[in-house]
């Protein structure tokens, strides 16, 4: 997985309320065994009509906000099912920051597996950064994880907060498999340790 240590990149908005996995990406595309490629059917249901063409009144499909990174939500962005393919669709879209007023709890643990950051920031300053990336062309955030702050080029700095075991996973690239296996040491010696279980007969 992807280190994250500090991110520049354009914003685009989708601030409205209980966005939830299955408008993220649509349970239609659940039948895909593979784990790339779900980029492709984010947002499916609004950024195409029914024939599969673009709906170009669909921000992600506007020009100015193609290659954006980082993404504006409201409050409880990610409620729903607990489809890890959503996480996988914002991931290879491109996302590497969601900043939302509040999560679904079980998506914000997704987030962590695929190197996208979740940002908890009261809805009155995620409703300024919404104000500025429509009133300035091309906006752009830098989310220093080192730091833990969000920043732009005209003054404003923001603190962030996150557990410390999940900035970790993140720093260092880590994934929950990363993290077990650090301690493959101590987990071979306490299987040798253990004594050897033998079914009756």
């Amino acid at each position: 997985m992807e280190k994250f240590i500090e991110h520049r990149g354009k914003t685009v908005a989708l601030f409205q309320p209980n966005i939830d996995t299955d408008q993220i990406l649509p349970k239609q595309f659940l039948k895909r065994i593979e784990k790339t490629g779900f980029g492709d059917f984010l947002f499916y249901d609004w950024r195409f009509d029914e024939n599969g063409n673009q709906n170009k009144e669909f921000v992600l499909n506007q020009p100015q906000f193609k290659h954006a990174s980082i993404l504006l939500a409201g409050k409880n962005f990610g409620s729903g099912s607990s489809r890890e393919h959503a996480v996988w669709a914002l991931r290879d879209y491109g996302f590497r920051v969601v900043i939302a007023p509040s999560f679904g709890e079980i998506f914000y643990n997704n987030c962590f597996n695929v190197g996208l950051l979740p940002i908890n920031l009261p809805e009155k300053t995620v409703e300024e950064l919404v104000r500025k990336n429509e009133e300035i062309q091309n906006y752009e955030l830098v989310v220093s994880l080192l730091k833990k702050k969000v920043s732009d080029d005209f003054g404003l700095s923001i603190d962030f907060e996150i557990e410390d075991f999940r900035r970790e996973k993140l720093l260092n690239g880590w994934d929950d498999i990363d993290m077990i296996l650090r301690f493959e040491k101590e987990i071979r010696n306490y299987e040798k340790k253990r004594p050897a279980w033998m079914p009756k007969v």
